[in-house]
């Protein structure tokens, strides 16, 4: 299933499905250089970072802002 990393709150990270349910992590379980906004795959009880997922997303993030300062 894949997540976004929404939140750290101490030692626990919150993640966003697709669906938009939330849950909460121990950060333990997280890549370390995994931080908010990240995109996070979980598999066979691991999480990996999703770079190119998590790349594409603040690139259309980055395209809506920009579009919105130009209005």
């Amino acid at each position: 299933m894949r997540y976004s990393i929404d939140r750290l709150e101490g030692n626990f990270a919150i993640l966003e499905a697709e669906n938009g349910e939330t849950i909460g992590v121990e950060r333990a379980r997280l890549p370390r250089e995994a931080g908010e906004g990240d995109i996070v795959v979980h598999e066979i009880g691991e999480f990996k970072v999703d770079a190119e997922a998590t790349a594409a997303r603040r690139a259309r993030i980055r395209e809506k802002m920009e579009a919105l300062w130009e209005k």
